[in-house]
């Protein structure tokens, strides 16, 4: 009997071993939050996209660049904000022991990549250093963390950026091409785009003196809205006295009246209306919105100048493209100085999610013609039928060979032998 109970008990722990067992190969075929396989159609309608995308860029005279997935910190993530940081997935070089990055924005790799043949033509030849350059890249990112409900941890990201041009016309440029890349997809008509520009809160800021612990909580009130706690951050502001007594009103004002640009400069403390920085940053606005409202016909335009998405690292333009009910932007962009350069290198540029962007395209059904096995195996020496299946894919139709009886592959046609010719027939 005790044999009978060791044995029972043998086989009663082998089960659950085995349960385990496939427990464990279950998990093992899991992948982590916010990333996913993507499978033959939206694979396929991915590659499309992103296909024909860059040869929009291209036939706009900007050169395709590819940096590297993984690279030291130092440079991935120079002058980075907090947030792209924390975004930022590090580990250590098994060959020096450095510090290295997976990269969460690919804008920071196309400055390094700028600011290595400039400033490389500003040691030999000063006019060259400033001209200006057009990069264009596509490449997946990685985050630590999902941007939104749902957000993939490994986006496919697309972009464009312009180097060595501070004139509004170079951001009209990038609004140009950013067009036609939406419009080659029908979306420009369920486009809205929000617009802001950072100089004018730096301009308040430095006028105000802020402390660098002031800046980031005016920056996190802004980004939440809060309103209450805005007026409350204004009034203590307005109690120390000084110039920034003066200015107090003003961050308030940025919210208030941020969306209408005319109220805003109106409301604007008499201060603030003299900054030659304000009054540069508001201009530009207008004209820029003005470019925008003519050339965008059918897209919504809106200002936000209490928008500080990028603050540490942008400088002038903000903004975001959202694409009809989706509440994470589509495309981010805005103005920036390259901080890798010898020189103040201006550059203005976007990214765009192409990861989502595909959700706004139908996929294009690909026709695919199959040769059955019994087709093959008769007349796999047959000049005609090797010249059919070469024809066709050169005219870029997709035709399978079954390599045994069971390849079934579904296919919306068949090629048989017909009326003194290789045709593909639908099945």
């Amino acid at each position: 009997m005790g044999e009978a109970f060791v044995n029972h008990n043998q086989q009663h722990f082998g089960t659950i071993a085995a349960l385990e067992g496939d427990n464990t190969r279950e998990q093992a075929w899991l992948l982590p939050d916010g990333v996913s396989d993507l499978l033959h159609t939206e694979a396929l309608k991915q590659e499309t996209l992103r296909y024909q995308l860059t040869q929009i860029l291209l036939s706009h005279g900007y050169q395709l660049v590819s940096p590297p997935f993984i690279e030291y910190t130092e440079s991935l993530l120079h002058n980075a904000s907090e947030d792209l940081k924390r975004q930022t997935f590090r580990l250590i070089d098994q060959l020096t022991g450095r510090l290295m990055g997976l990269r969460a924005d690919i804008t920071p790799q196309i400055a390094r990549i700028d600011a290595y043949l400039h400033n490389n033509h500003a040691k030999t030849d000063g006019k060259t250093a400033n001209a200006v350059a057009r990069y264009c890249y596509a490449g997946h990112v990685v985050y630590t963390l999902p941007k939104g409900l749902f957000g993939s941890r490994t986006p496919l990201q697309l972009g464009a950026e312009i180097f060595g041009a501070a004139d509004l016309t170079a951001d009209q440029a990038l609004f140009d091409v950013l067009h036609a890349l939406l419009a080659s997809t029908q979306l420009v008509s369920q486009c809205h785009i929000d617009i802001g520009h950072v100089a004018i809160f730096r301009a308040l800021v430095k006028q105000a003196d802020l402390s660098a612990s002031q800046q980031d909580e005016l920056s996190k009130l802004y980004a939440n809205k809060a309103l209450p706690e805005l007026a409350k951050f204004c009034q203590n502001l307005g109690a120390q006295g000084g110039q920034a007594a003066q200015l107090a009103q003003d961050f308030y004002t940025l919210v208030q009246d941020g969306n209408d640009l005319a109220r805003l400069q109106a409301n604007l403390s008499p201060i603030a209306q003299q900054n030659a920085d304000i009054a540069q940053a508001l201009a530009d606005l207008q004209a820029l919105v003005a470019y925008l409202r003519q050339t965008w016909q059918t897209a919504t335009v809106s200002v936000d100048v209490s928008e500080l998405q990028g603050y540490h690292y942008h400088t002038g333009v903000v903004f975001q493209v959202y694409v009809g009910n989706d509440a994470l932007p589509l495309v981010r962009g805005g103005r920036f100085v390259n901080p890798h350069s010898l020189h103040t290198r201006p550059a203005t540029g976007f990214s765009a999610d192409l990861t989502r962007w595909q959700n706004h395209v139908t996929a294009i059904p690909v026709a695919l013609i199959v040769v059955p096995f019994a087709t093959w195996q008769a007349h796999r020496q047959d000049d005609s039928l090797q010249a059919a299946i070469a024809k066709l894919r050169a005219n870029g139709q997709a035709v399978v060979v079954a390599v045994n009886e069971y390849d079934m592959p579904t296919a919306s046609h068949e090629l048989r032998w017909q009326n003194g010719d290789w045709q593909a027939v639908a099945r």
